[in-house]
């Protein structure tokens, strides 16, 4: 019996833990960890059976909570038994960070009536701004300083979106004209392009992990219709007509199928070859007004990273693009959320069922803007309630919800980290959210 006493208490200061990752797929068997393990003895543990030569920094959590505190901690907060087996999710997380905003590092002025489109280069080196001054203008983000103003819209313009090989910007206006410009110079890349009949409500381009110079995009127009244009032919090539109203978001997915989101409650899938539609995905009561994708970001970015490197080719870049969308997407499907008046959000795999993988309720008035961080790990949501949502990005499962806001919260933003989380309200604030209150609802920074 002497010789059987160490080794219980041994066992007690133990706890039996299983290593998954988000997918759910289990890193080995389950082990016994010294409760006093944090994240930090975590990494070592993944790293080493990962056999990671580069040591990467990982993320844990634990019922959807992050873990930063020891094991022994995490249990006896929250009552958590020893003799079951504790799953544990290792998140990679980026090897970049993002520096934390703490005030204003620069007011950058110039558009004399509202700005209503704001977008970043693929390679984070300029911004683009669309105002209801009808113009667009580029800026230098190393000076802070204009670079051109670019002139030619009759009305407000309403969306912008740069192609994923940082070579043209493409702008949308009230009056359903799309302009194409060149970011090197400022100007026109030939004249507008006509064809909607009423203002232009969202532009993607097609991944350059696709095709290699960008040359395709699809806007989405009041109108009831989507485009699908190219550049380089100066004309629209297709046109995808089914909706019965007006048509609210528009995203061209890694896959090459294109989604829409509509006035009519629906989202429609399209090919882009000949423009057939594939599939209608049905559920809600109310208005689409927002569509996000788990690879958006990459989508966005292509083939530039955080290491500013830049491409010789557009071969190399399509294969660095091609890479970075595998890499993003594992061994998962491409997933869909959308976010509807009806108050829900719905989380799909469109690449594999026309039904929802799950219905997410809980806000209390229309979700205005939902999207997904750029690691695809979270979803966030906005609404009209004055809150903003945390959802977990690959079961749909509710996570958190931020109140702080006393106005409406209409858009929402990522860090590229996916470490921070910025919201926007009619309250005119922006409020941060940090990574590490992810776990608790409550008030924000």
């Amino acid at each position: 019996m002497e010789v059987e006493a160490p080794r219980q208490t041994e066992m007690v200061n133990n706890v039996m833990c299983l290593l998954v990752d988000p997918e759910g797929n289990s890193l080995g068997p389950s082990m016994y960890l010294p409760q006093n393990a944090g994240p930090q003895q975590l990494q070592q543990i993944v790293n080493k059976l990962l056999n990671n030569e580069e040591k990467l920094p990982y993320s844990f959590y634990i019922s959807d909570q992050e873990l930063l505190v020891p094991l022994a901690t995490y249990l006896e907060k929250n009552k958590v038994s020893v003799e079951k087996v504790l799953s544990v999710v290792y998140q990679p997380q980026a090897v970049f960070r993002i520096r934390p905003v703490n005030r204003c590092s620069a007011t950058i002025a110039g558009h004399t009536e509202a700005v209503l489109s704001v977008a970043f280069s693929p390679d984070g080196r300029q911004l683009a701004t669309g105002s209801g001054d009808t113009t667009v203008r580029l800026w230098d983000l190393n000076t802070q300083t204009p670079s051109f103003t670019c002139t030619g819209h009759k009305n407000w313009v309403l969306s912008i979106a740069w192609s994923p090989d940082g070579k043209h910007l493409v702008s949308g206006s009230m009056a359903g004209e799309l302009q194409s410009w060149d970011p090197q110079t400022g100007k026109p890349l030939g004249n507008p392009l006509v064809g909607h009949k009423k203002w232009i409500t969202g532009i993607s381009w097609e991944p350059v992990h696709l095709n290699a110079p960008c040359r395709r995009f699809v806007s989405a127009s009041k109108d009831g219709d989507a485009r699908i244009w190219d550049v380089s032919l100066r004309r629209c090539v297709i046109c995808l007509s089914g909706h019965t109203l007006a048509v609210t978001c528009v995203k061209w997915g890694g896959d090459g199928m294109i989604y829409t989101g509509s006035q009519d409650c629906t989202i429609k899938v399209w090919e882009t070859t000949q423009g057939k539609l594939i599939r209608e995905l049905k559920g809600h009561g109310h208005w689409v007004n927002s569509l996000a994708l788990s690879t958006e970001y990459v989508l966005r970015t292509g083939a530039f990273d955080h290491t500013g490197k830049q491409y010789s080719s557009p071969e190399e870049m399509k294969q660095v693009a091609l890479e970075r969308y595998n890499k993003m997407k594992g061994n998962s499907p491409e997933r869909l959320v959308s976010g509807s008046d009806d108050f829900t959000m719905f989380l799909w795999e469109p690449f594999v069922s026309k039904h929802p993988k799950t219905r997410m309720t809980g806000h209390q008035q229309l979700v205005n803007h939902v999207y997904f961080s750029p690691d695809g790990q979270w979803i966030a949501s906005a609404s009209f309630d004055k809150s903003v949502k945390l959802w977990n990005g690959t079961t749909g499962k509710f996570v958190a919800a931020f109140r702080g806001h006393v106005g409406p919260v209409y858009q929402i933003s990522w860090s590229a980290d996916s470490r921070l989380l910025l919201s926007g309200s009619k309250d005119t604030t922006l409020k941060l959210l940090c990574s590490s209150r992810f776990g608790t609802s409550g008030q924000r920074n």
